[in-house]
């Protein structure tokens, strides 16, 4: 109870890992938090370091500055990655030259080649670590004579291949956190889109139920209404009949307009009364019936239940191509065939013409909902003359179409 109904395709916000969420959100305010962590652990593990170190030069004031200059530039690290990688670097060789002891003090280096990687920096993150590894091989094996602490010989060359492993494994982390970043994007992208077409969908088929409805509802009323009129003095009767029909017409249109606009309010719901189908195809007679068109219907092969889809989609297109019958030819009759094949049913509307003056056939929304109806179920619908004169609607809907239905 007050939860936001959700349309059956929407996803559920936060499907994601949260880790997941949090490396692909883009970056909003000063990353505080993170850096004031990195900067205590390179003071607090820097003084636990030197304790085991009694080689290596005492930390001092310039020390504690060093340590606390790298993880100052992680606060650019979102804004400006490169100059905080070329930045942690930086002041990380000043640490190493100055002899201090080896510890956590590379932490403020690998967040930021880690975030300049995922930023897409991988140049400046290969050429600042470069620099990294040539001027400590610079201090181990040449400068060390010159340099704190006293005494100090060169490091052996074995040693030179940790740090670069390091530097290799911090990258390719980094590149696949960078890969699978751009994935969630793209499928963020790709989920969004699919929801927008599907959503386009959804309106254009309210779009057609309620043409259908409202085109028909109102080509009945606009008939009966002209009869009424032209009767209303001379036999006052057969005028009362025509407003009994408008008033029913009205009413059924109402109903279906209400049922189909039920969906919008309340989304993923079932609806409340059945989508009209076939089995009121009597109705369509009758009412065609008070507009002055007299109808034959007739079945061939044995009939059988149909799907939810290919009903509602055989009833409108019967419901529109009479709807244009009563609007649009001279002819008072019409026919209607319906042919149970074992996988598809054909629907044919015919009707003798000719055209009203004035009117254009073959063209329209109705026929153009026609052909979209029977095209979701993957099926076919054409209109036009007939070769003896006339007018011919004619669709195929399958019955086991592997498209999704709408109903």
């Amino acid at each position: 109870m007050g939860s936001e109904r959700r349309a059956p395709w929407a996803r559920e916000r936060g499907a994601e890992p949260r880790w997941e969420r949090w490396l692909a959100r883009p970056a909003g305010r000063l990353p505080w938090a993170s850096t004031l962590a990195v900067a205590a652990l390179q003071q607090v593990g820097s003084h636990y370091a030197a304790l085991n170190q009694p080689d290596r030069a005492p930390l001092d004031s310039f020390a504690r500055v060093l340590l606390a200059a790298g993880p100052a530039f992680l606060l650019l690290r979102h804004r400006h990655p490169t100059l905080a990688v070329f930045g942690t670097c930086f002041v990380t060789a000043l640490y190493l030259g100055g002899g201090y002891p080896y510890g956590p003090v590379f932490a403020c280096v690998a967040v930021s080649c880690f975030t300049a990687v995922v930023a897409g920096r991988r140049r400046a993150v290969w050429c600042a670590v470069g620099l990294l590894w040539a001027g400590h091989l610079l201090l181990s094996h040449w400068l060390y004579r010159w340099l704190p602490p006293g005494g100090d010989g060169p490091a052996p060359w074995g040693e030179e291949w940790a740090p670069a492993a390091w530097a290799v494994a911090v990258v390719a982390g980094a590149e696949f956190v960078r890969v699978r970043r751009e994935q969630w994007a793209q499928a963020r992208a790709e989920r969004a889109a699919a929801e927008r077409r599907r959503a386009d969908e959804e309106r254009l088929r309210i779009a057609r139920e309620l043409h259908d409805v409202l085109a028909h509802s109102i080509s009945v009323i606009n008939v009966q209404a002209g009869v009424g009129l032209a009767l209303i003095d001379s036999h006052p009767e057969q005028a009362r009949a025509a407003l009994t029909t408008i008033k029913a017409a009205s009413k059924e249109a109402l109903g279906e307009v209400r049922q189909v606009l039920d969906t919008l309010r309340t989304p993923g719901d079932a609806p409340r009364s059945p989508a009209p189908g076939l089995d009121r195809l009597q109705e369509l007679v009758r009412q065609a019936a008070g507009a002055g068109l007299d109808v034959q219907v007739a079945a061939e092969g044995p009939r059988r239940g149909l799907p939810p889809g290919a009903d509602l989609a055989a009833f409108r297109i019967v419901q529109e191509a009479l709807t244009n019958i009563v609007r649009h030819s001279g002819s008072r009759t019409a026919e209607v065939r319906l042919h149970y094949g074992p996988d598809a049913l054909e629907v044919t509307v015919d009707d003798e013409g000719p055209a009203l003056a004035g009117t254009v056939t073959g063209g329209g929304n109705g026929l153009v909902g026609m052909r979209e109806r029977a095209a979701a179920l993957g099926g076919t619908a054409e209109a036009g003359p007939r070769p003896g004169g006339g007018f011919r609607v004619r669709a195929r809907l399958p019955l086991t179409s592997s498209r999704k239905e709408t109903s």
